[in-house]
């Protein structure tokens, strides 16, 4: 006679297949922006309290302002650098842009529209060139862009010199095209009585744009694993190659940009200037969540350390401080981001 023994089911139930969920906290302290809505609010308060000018609807409208000068070309940035790229020469590249289409027209007698287009294919050319050598030649971005800022900057200097006899641009004000290019990058409006300009609204469209390309499309997975590790990720079929030329040509297109917005808001432009800018939008970057080894950061983030540089720029002035001391903040400020980006990732990876 034989005896069956019932033996228990090893299948696993509903809730022990269930995940354990993740607390608030956890999802927080994921996010590669945190540290910089922190900082953004500490420095905010601090200013708000010691500064009265801080406090006025006006002197927001100035500091978005000072940001958006920072942010727009900090959006391409972030993502350039979470592709694990950077690019030294977006600095000068605004300047270039700005020049190509004040002396293209002014010398040409072309409508500015013409100089705008010019400029914006030509923007994206030195951007393509710039991912090609990087992916071609194995040539690290720092040192390929690096060679590209001194050119640029060469370039911009002689050029002008050469072609107006000074260090600047002739006034564009007065040229067919101006009104209307000007309504595109460098109008303002105003909103309860305060003066707005386009460009944060413009800021703003960049860095949500940027931020859906991150985390809803399959660019944006593509970016993380090329910047996590291109070996991998090209393993799998991601096209790493003309993801980092694309990245690098989104940085040259926010570049032509701002450089417009200069030309417009300004009409006219200094050869020499943009020098020192792309430390800005490094920092912002960085300041945001970016790290410098790529596959990680935050197009958001870019756009909240681009306002901290706004408000520290500002801040200063308002609570009437010597402006030198921005350049010690600029520093501390970057030292202290990296250590709590990477922080913030390896808390992110051990909670995984």
């Amino acid at each position: 006679m034989s005896t069956t023994v019932a033996t228990p089911s090893t299948s696993p139930t509903k809730d022990s297949a269930a995940p354990p969920k993740k607390s608030l906290l956890t999802v927080l302290l994921a996010r590669p922006e945190l540290g910089a809505v922190v900082a953004a609010v500490v420095i905010y308060l601090f200013f708000f309290a010691i500064a009265d000018p801080f406090r006025s609807l006006p002197a927001l409208s100035t500091i978005l302002y000072t940001s958006s000068v920072i942010g727009i070309v900090a959006v391409g940035v972030a993502l350039l650098m979470i592709g694990g790229e950077f690019d030294l020469s977006a600095g000068v590249s605004v300047t270039a842009a700005a020049l190509t289409t004040s002396m293209i027209c002014y010398e040409l007698r072309l409508n500015l529209w013409v100089g705008v287009l010019v400029s914006l294919v030509l923007m994206l050319l030195i951007g393509f060139i710039n991912g090609y050598l990087v992916v071609k030649t194995g040539i690290p971005s720092f040192l390929v862009t690096l060679s590209t800022f001194f050119m640029l900057q060469g370039l911009n200097l002689g050029v002008t010199q050469l072609v107006t006899g000074t260090v600047a641009t002739q006034n564009v004000s007065d040229m067919d095209g101006y009104d209307s290019a000007k309504a595109v990058f460098a109008s303002s409006f105003s909103v309860g009585g305060v003066t707005v300009r386009i460009s944060v609204l413009w800021w703003l469209v960049f860095a949500l744009l940027a931020t859906w390309i991150l985390l809803r499309t399959r660019v944006g997975n593509w970016i993380f694993a090329v910047g996590g590790n291109a070996a991998s990720a090209r393993a799998v079929g991601v096209p790493v190659n003309k993801v980092k030329i694309g990245l690098f040509m989104g940085v040259s297109f926010l570049a032509w940009f701002l450089g417009q917005h200069i030309l417009f808001q300004l009409s006219t432009v200094q050869s020499g200037q943009g020098v020192g800018q792309e430390f800005r939008y490094i920092i912002a970057a960085v300041v945001g969540g970016a790290l410098l080894t790529g596959g990680y950061g935050s197009a958001i983030g870019s756009a909240i350390g681009a306002f901290i540089f706004g408000m520290t720029t500002q801040g200063i002035v308002y609570a009437g401080w010597d402006p030198s001391w921005f350049f010690t903040f600029l520093g501390a400020m970057l030292l202290i981001a990296v250590m709590v980006n990477l922080y913030v990732k390896n808390y992110a990876t051990s909670r995984r």
